[in-house]
Parts: C-alpha cells; sequence; structure tokens
C-alpha cells in the first residue's frame, strides 16, 4: 500500500512539475512572440515612415530642396509655408507634375442701380490653368517647368470685363478703363533650375516667355486669400500686374527663410493680340527680398524699373515701389483663414500715387466668406477724362467687396461651388456726376477648380492603425 502512495505521490509531482514547466515555457514563447511581433511592428512603422518621408521629401518647392511645395507663389514669389493647395498631382519614377486652374462662370453688372453711365453688365468665364513639372537632378539639383494659360480672348472677350475703376493696357488704340483687361493664351512658358550650394543655401535661374519677374508679391489668382474673387485688384497695375512678361530671366539667393532675387524682363505690358508671343525687350529692372518668418507668415519687399509698361503712353516710365505680408493659418483639415496686406505705388509723369488693398478668405468646410478692401489713387488720365478735367488731377477711390460661396458638390477631386458678392465703389466728389455716389456692383457665379489636397492625411491614418495593433 505505502508504495502504491509512494509512486502515486511521484506521479502527481511528476505531472505538477511538468505543468509547470510546461507553463514557463508557454509563457517565455509568448514572450518571445511579442518581442519579435514588437521588433517587426517596429521594423514596418520605420520602413512605412520612411516610405511616407521618402514621398514628402518628394513634393518640394520647384526652386528649393530644402523648402515644402506649398511656399511656392506665382514665378518664383513665396506665400507661407501653411497655404493649403488646390490642385492634382501625378508622381513619377523621376517627375512629379501639378494641375491648377479656375474657371468661374458667372453673371456680373457693375453698377445695380444704374447710378452712373460708366457702369456695364456681362455673362462671361474668366479662367485659368496651369500645368507644372519638377525633377531632381542629381543629389542637389532640381529642373522646373512652369506653364499657364488662359482662354479669356475667347470666353471674355479681347476687351476685358467690365470692372468700375479700373484702368490698364489699351485696345484698338483706346485705354481700357472701368474694364479689366483679359489674360493671353500664353500666359507663363518658364524653366527653372536650381543648385543647393550648402546647407540650406540655394542658387536659382528662371527664365520666361512669358514669365514673371521678381516684384511684387504673388499675383492675385495665385493669392489663396484671392481665390475666391473672380475679379483682378484695383491695385493690379500697381503691385504684380507684370506677371505676364514677354521675356524675363531672374537670379535668386537663399539662405535659410530669407531669398534676395534680381531680374531683367521686357517692360511693356502684352499687347491686344492674346494669341501670340511679344517681342522680348529686357530693358526694366527689378529687385525683392523676401522673408518667412514662420509657416504662417511670407513677407517681401520690392522695386521695378519699368520702361516703357504703356501702349498707349509710351513716353512714360514707371519706378513702382511694393510691400506686402500673406499670414494663412489652418484651422482644420479642411478650414483656414488667409489675409494679405499689399502696398503698391507707381511713380510716373512726376508724381507717386500709391494703393493699398486688403483681403480675406475664411474658409470654413464647404461654406467661404472673403472680402476685399482697397484704395487706390488715379489721375483723369488714367481714367481717359483728361479732356473733362484739366490739370490731370488725382482722385482717391474707396472699394470694398464682400463675398460668399459654398462647395455643392465634388467629382473626382473636382470641386463645383456656387457664390455670390457685391462691391460698394465710394467715388470721388469730382467723379460723381459720371459714377454715382456709391455705385454697387454684383456678381453671381458658379465656378470649378481643383479641390483641396489632403496633405499627411495618409501619414496619420497610418500611426493610427499602427498604434491599435
Amino acid at each position: 500500500m505505502k508504495i502504491y502512495l509512494v509512486i502515486l505521490a511521484l506521479l502527481v509531482w511528476a505531472i505538477t512539475a511538468n505543468a509547470q514547466q510546461m507553463d514557463h515555457m508557454q509563457h517565455m514563447q509568448t514572450d518571445t512572440t511579442k518581442k519579435h511581433m514588437k521588433h517587426d511592428q517596429a521594423k514596418m512603422m520605420a520602413e512605412m515612415q520612411h516610405d511616407t518621408t521618402k514621398h514628402n521629401m518628394s513634393m518640394t518647392s520647384q526652386f528649393s530642396l530644402d523648402l515644402p511645395m506649398s511656399r511656392d507663389g506665382s514665378g518664383t514669389s513665396w506665400v507661407p509655408d501653411e497655404t493649403p493647395m488646390y490642385m492634382y498631382m501625378v508622381h513619377g519614377k523621376k517627375w512629379m507634375q501639378m494641375i491648377h486652374g479656375s474657371f468661374f462662370a458667372r453673371y456680373n453688372k457693375q453698377d445695380l442701380l444704374n447710378k452712373g453711365s460708366r457702369g456695364g453688365s456681362q455673362f462671361d468665364v474668366p479662367n485659368w490653368f496651369m500645368y507644372m513639372a519638377q525633377r531632381k537632378i542629381g543629389s542637389n539639383g532640381l529642373f522646373a517647368i512652369n506653364t499657364m494659360f488662359s482662354l479669356d480672348a475667347f470666353t471674355v472677350g479681347n476687351d476685358g470685363y467690365p470692372l468700375l475703376y479700373q484702368t490698364g493696357e489699351s485696345y484698338q488704340g483706346k485705354k481700357l478703363v472701368d474694364r479689366q483687361h483679359p489674360h493671353d493664351l500664353f500666359s507663363e512658358l518658364s524653366v527653372a533650375y536650381t543648385q543647393r550650394v550648402a546647407k540650406n543655401t540655394d542658387v536659382s535661374l528662371s527664365v520666361g516667355m512669358p514669365g514673371e519677374p521678381a516684384l511684387g508679391p504673388p499675383a492675385f489668382m495665385h493669392r489663396i486669400s484671392a481665390m475666391n474673387n473672380p475679379d483682378a485688384p484695383l491695385s493690379h497695375h500697381y503691385a504684380d500686374a507684370t506677371h505676364i512678361t514677354f521675356g524675363t530671366a531672374t537670379l535668386g539667393f537663399r539662405y535659410k527663410n530669407v531669398k534676395l532675387e534680381g531680374s531683367i524682363f521686357t517692360g511693356r505690358e502684352p499687347d491686344e493680340h492674346r494669341y501670340n508671343f511679344d517681342r522680348p525687350r529686357f530693358d526694366s529692372y527689378s529687385v525683392r527680398l523676401s522673408v518667412n518668418p514662420s509657416k504662417e507668415w511670407a513677407l517681401q519687399v520690392s522695386n521695378g524699373w519699368l520702361k516703357s509698361p504703356e501702349e498707349a503712353e509710351p513716353n512714360d516710365d514707371v519706378n513702382r515701389f511694393s510691400a506686402s505680408a500673406i499670414h494663412t493659418k489652418m484651422l482644420g483639415e479642411n478650414s483656414y483663414v488667409a489675409t494679405t496686406l499689399v502696398y503698391g505705388q507707381n511713380r510716373h509723369h512726376g508724381r507717386t500715387q500709391p494703393a493699398v488693398l486688403l483681403e480675406n478668405s475664411l474658409q470654413l468646410n464647404k461654406t467661404a466668406i472673403y472680402g476685399r478692401y482697397e484704395y487706390v489713387q488715379k489721375d483723369a488720365g488714367e481714367l481717359d477724362l483728361e479732356t473733362l478735367y484739366p490739370g490731370n488731377p488725382n482722385y482717391g477711390i474707396n472699394a470694398i467687396t464682400l463675398g460668399t460661396n459654398r462647395i455643392v458638390s465634388t467629382f473626382k477631386n473636382t470641386n463645383l461651388t456656387v457664390g455670390l458678392q457685391a462691391t460698394l465703389n465710394a467715388s470721388p466728389q469730382a467723379l460723381k456726376q459720371l459714377y454715382g455716389t456709391a455705385p454697387i456692383g454684383l456678381q453671381v457665379y458658379l465656378r470649378i477648380t481643383p479641390s483641396l489636397m489632403k496633405m499627411g492625411v495618409s501619414k496619420r491614418k497610418m500611426d493610427h492603425d499602427m498604434m491599435n495593433m
């Protein structure tokens, strides 16, 4: 009996010991598996993050391997790094290609209550679209192509669209007054090469036929604060009108967030023949200093010496000075606020004429609320009123625009937006008999643009998925 008890005790001990050993081995195997899983997970996250980093690194500025694409404005100008981008993008093995554009189908009446005799009305479609491409050359070189086209001559007309108090360029031997000129079919055809010469240091050369010299802020259609407004600013020819120049070359030097540029270009504005190429003259010069102190700010100051910019006044040279500040802040994935302040002035025929512009756009998901205020000083000659007002006096013009729009549909990364805006023009006392005291302009429009690019969404989703494994 005792022997059976001893044998039974030995069997119980052996089974218990074996169970404990098996449990210990299972724990060791589980811990080892977990370690391997964590290692594999960390390795996978590192690889995915490396791939994402490579993807983000490929989306650089067209003029620097060290700057983000979102900093690029029109020409070689800068906007804040936080600027949202509306475009289509195609990644290739060597080339990155982008398409951007805007089409407004609208009804525009410039003097809604018919208080004066200078207002007009029109159905039209102001538009522009761009194709851009870039690729690395070696480890420190960057080559870029920029093109911009406009069908304004077909969809707006050779004499442009009605816009009270607007001046600049000419048509059929007469100055364009109270109208905004159309843009050329070929609005930009330029190439650029940038060489990184040291850490955070670039040298770049850009040439265009047509192109944009280093003068003024980014052109109005490329400012996110102005993208909802179909009208050119009244101060366009005081600050950013040289964005279509037939013959320009710009040399730039960047160190960190400071860039100094100089341009030689053709001073004459494009002629009324909107489908051809004007003769390059390279008779004008400009210099610009750009500073981006943070990701939300872009500052510039520039000066240009323009030879005979207006065909209607061939002997009139212009000294143009400009300073601007642009602020953009993202409020959410689909929401942001953007503000631009521009001071511009033209000095010609012995007098200085200033212009101030303040514009803002608040985008709240699908709804935008935007506005623009301008003060512009123009003389009787620019308004084609020399015979009525001898002595060519200056007039101070104030205009304020308020508008709203909403994205009603998005299909294939393309937004369809409906909008409404009104402009109140405060007429100088001497011009009230022609324009009325405060003529009101009204516009309704349907707009087509690429939708907002969702930068970084895939990376955030990847990080979220990894944390929940």
